[in-house]
């Protein structure tokens, strides 16, 4: 290996190392102020690094934003995955367990959920973000629904359910002892045999 090879990978293990830095620094600052209300500035300084070289990391705020939504997209899957397996391994119902630790995940990483919520707000302006949350999503209805075998309708409601749970993590809904909290909060019934919805 030539000297200006070495010299090249130990820069690319540099920045790669960098951008990782970059990213778990800028995790808590998007989640705390949203994609658009955190400053360049504000991740740059947090990663201990200058302003100019964030951007030769990451080009545009969206890149960074793209990143960590990819990350974020990404740990949910593998959430859901693992889920799944354990499922297989014990024979628990297959649904039930990856909404259980869907639950356990947003319970306890709250950045996590804060930047979803974020980032859907962030869609409805910046077409970058959108396209990264539908692939997201659609890698992971794609998953559920081949992992599960489940009919559409059950994979429908499997992911409505998974959207009114980041609705009760944002609200701290499982704190409450009120009536609608313990409604919202109850794991869902299955419906009646014998027709209906």
């Amino acid at each position: 290996m030539s000297a200006y090879s070495l010299s090249l990978t130990r820069t690319l293990s540099t920045a790669d190392a960098r951008r990782e830095a970059v990213l778990a620094a800028a995790l808590p600052l998007f989640a705390e102020r949203g994609i658009s209300g955190t400053p360049t500035l504000a991740v740059a300084k947090a990663s201990g690094i200058s302003q100019a070289y964030l951007f030769r990391l990451f080009p545009t705020k969206a890149d960074l934003a793209i990143a960590l939504i990819e990350r974020t997209n990404e740990r949910v899957h593998q959430t859901m995955a693992a889920a799944a397996a354990a499922a297989r391994a014990t024979g628990e119902p297959l649904l039930p367990t990856m909404g259980k630790a869907y639950v356990a995940l947003l319970q306890h990483d709250r950045d996590l959920l804060l930047l979803q919520l974020h980032a859907h707000a962030a869609s409805l302006e910046s077409p970058q973000i959108r396209d990264a949350m539908r692939d997201g999503f659609r890698r992971l209805v794609a998953f559920v629904g081949e992992v599960s075998g489940a009919p559409a309708d059950e994979v429908q409601r499997f992911f409505a359910r998974g959207m009114l749970l980041n609705v009760i993590a944002a609200l701290d809904v499982w704190e409450l002892d009120e009536p609608w909290a313990r409604l919202l909060v109850a794991p869902p019934q299955p419906p009646p045999s014998g027709g209906g919805c």
